[in-house]
């Protein structure tokens, strides 16, 4: 059976005392310390599993709320749940603490019954939201195991069909009857090998998006200048695509709050299928600015859009009208792009016409100012 570890931030020894027996009486693991400065370096080393933290301490109003900031600004402790302890529980002073981000109030005086009540409701709603991350786990790994072998057939039935070909037919194909068809083995390779990739892309997403001390982690990133990592990758799609002379640049330099890794990943399937399902000969237009509170990074095209119930419908496993145009990876990558701006504290919008165009807009925050 394991153990849930409790900090307890008092800086009076009889009430640490006095918490840490009855605890210990529910099995609990008991850590203490007598101020923030303590307790925020023992949060940081031991991470506890509930931290419970006086308000008043050392003749100081206002030293448990201190501590909470400064637990709830480091990504490694900014997930641990929070209950302060107070004699002077006025509803100003509650509201401020979970403005900090308490997660609860244990009035003083209180009694025993009530601290393993308060304790114990924390400690239960944590493990729901592991055993609920868990099933979502769950659900991935079944959707992944059922889509996979789905998605990678269009692919696989290319190379395999030119492969047999290849290898019973050669004597009765011209040179450039067999250039043709390896060129069809490779283009449906790299098409299987960008499908499987955004599978565990996503898939990785999935788990980051599970755990709350990852998801923290993820916002603490910064692009200084992304404009030079758009054009850059916008342009490399533009070029796979044949299509330089239709992309268009509005790119304000302004630093985003995501790591290089996730956000070209985003100008990646965005500007790719904006090509992709539009014409040749129709814009592209890619723009990066800053809008109030946000940042807005948007990808528009004249292609052929999708209707409102398909908007709605996009999802890791989607394919739109899939039986008029085989494109593999479209909602997906869309699913991908979502996913990540959602877990970098933004969101992801689509206006749409069919037949008309389609713009898809990141929506991101703005990097605090320190």
């Amino acid at each position: 059976m394991v153990t849930s570890k409790i900090l307890v931030i008092d800086d009076e020894p009889w009430l640490r005392e006095m918490i840490r027996l009855a605890l210990e009486q529910q099995h609990y693991e008991v850590i203490e310390a007598d101020d923030g400065v303590e307790g925020a370096a023992k949060a940081r080393e031991l991470l506890p599993d509930l931290i419970l933290c006086d308000v008043k301490m050392n003749n100081q109003a206002d030293a448990g709320y201190n501590t909470l900031a400064r637990l709830r600004e480091d990504s490694i402790t900014a997930a641990i749940p929070f209950i302060l302890m107070t004699g002077f529980a006025d509803s100003a002073g509650m509201r401020h603490g979970m403005e900090l981000g308490a997660d609860d109030y244990l009035p003083k005086p209180f009694k025993v019954d009530e601290l393993y009540a308060t304790v114990n409701t924390r400690l239960r709603k944590v493990k729901t939201v592991r055993d609920d991350a868990e099933r979502k786990l769950t659900s991935l790994r079944t959707q992944i195991s059922l889509m996979m072998p789905h998605e990678m057939r269009t692919p696989l039935n290319g190379i395999i069909a030119n492969a047999e070909l290849l290898a019973t037919g050669t004597h009765s194909l011209d040179a450039a009857t067999i250039a043709e068809m390896g060129q069809e083995i490779s283009e449906s390779g790299q098409r299987l090998e960008r499908l499987i990739e955004n599978f565990l892309f996503y898939a990785r997403l999935e788990i980051v998006a599970t755990d709350a001390e990852s998801v923290i982690s993820l916002r603490g990133a910064k692009i200084a200048n992304p404009a030079e990592l758009i054009r850059n990758t916008a342009i490399g799609q533009a070029d796979l695509a044949g299509r330089i002379e239709n992309l268009t640049l509005n790119l304000a330099e302004v630093p985003l709050p995501m790591a290089e890794e996730y956000f070209k990943k985003i100008v990646t399937e965005l500007v790719q299928n904006a090509f992709k399902f539009s014409k040749t000969g129709s814009p592209v237009r890619v723009s990066l600015q800053p809008v109030g509170e946000d940042i807005e990074f948007s990808v528009q095209d004249q292609g052929r859009g999708f209707t409102t119930e398909q908007i709605l419908r996009i999802d890791a496993y989607v394919q739109f009208e899939r039986q008029m145009q085989d494109e593999q990876g479209l909602g997906l990558g869309l699913a991908i792009s979502k996913k990540l701006a959602e877990l970098h504290g933004g969101r992801l919008t689509i206006t749409s016409t069919p037949e008309t165009g389609t713009t898809v807009t990141i929506k991101l925050p703005k990097v605090r100012k320190l």
